[in-house]
């Protein structure tokens, strides 16, 4: 097998895609589609998403320092691709997409209710980094439907059916390959 050189670019496939609900100071909301999401931090819990600065949210983002992650599922492809591709300024995505808002507990932006998990972020820093503006952010709050919920209360994410995003296609998971160390387990 040859490899072939490209030019530098991110190829850090596949990703979480997620849904980003933002409000500013006089209560507008929107949702936006989000790919370059990540964990940061463990403890303090923190995660980062990165924004383009002329995106409709970007300026309630600024204007609050808060946002909340909504994760994504098969039943929400349909209204992840839509956030993603049509702008807050010219129609109301809550409405077009029949998602409804939730009172979040510690920010001003809503939750998705739709969404299995819901997390409630504030901002601690902004980085310009070019075409994006990286918002890193503590967690300040996690909900979860309790219908994903086991006999034990142990969250099966998986039973939500999520969906991740690879080099422009939403794609749902696959079969269970493993669990973290299965590899050094003993038999």
């Amino acid at each position: 097998m040859a490899k072939v050189t490209w030019k530098p670019g991110n190829m850090l496939y596949p990703l979480p895609v997620v849904l980003v609900s933002c409000a500013d100071k006089k209560g507008n909301d929107n949702i936006l589609t989000v790919a370059w999401t990540g964990t940061i931090c463990s403890d303090p819990p923190m995660l980062s998403i990165s924004v383009r600065p002329e995106r409709y949210s970007n300026h309630m983002i600024e204007e609050t320092g808060e946002f909340v992650v909504n994760l994504t599922t098969e039943a929400l492809v349909r209204a992840t691709d839509f956030c993603g591709v049509r702008s807050g300024r010219d129609v109301d995505k809550w409405k077009e997409m029949g998602l409804t808002r939730e009172k979040a507990d510690m920010v001003c932006a809503p939750l998705i209710k739709e969404s299995p998990v819901n997390i409630e972020c504030v901002v601690t820093e902004a980085k310009n980094l070019g075409s994006h503006v990286m918002y890193q952010a503590k967690v300040a709050a996690v909900h979860v439907d309790d219908s994903y919920l086991d006999e034990k209360n142990k969250f099966c994410l998986e039973d939500a059916e999520p969906i991740v995003y690879s080099h422009g296609t939403y794609y749902s998971l696959g079969k269970k390959l493993g669990t973290f160390g299965y590899s050094v387990k003993k038999k």
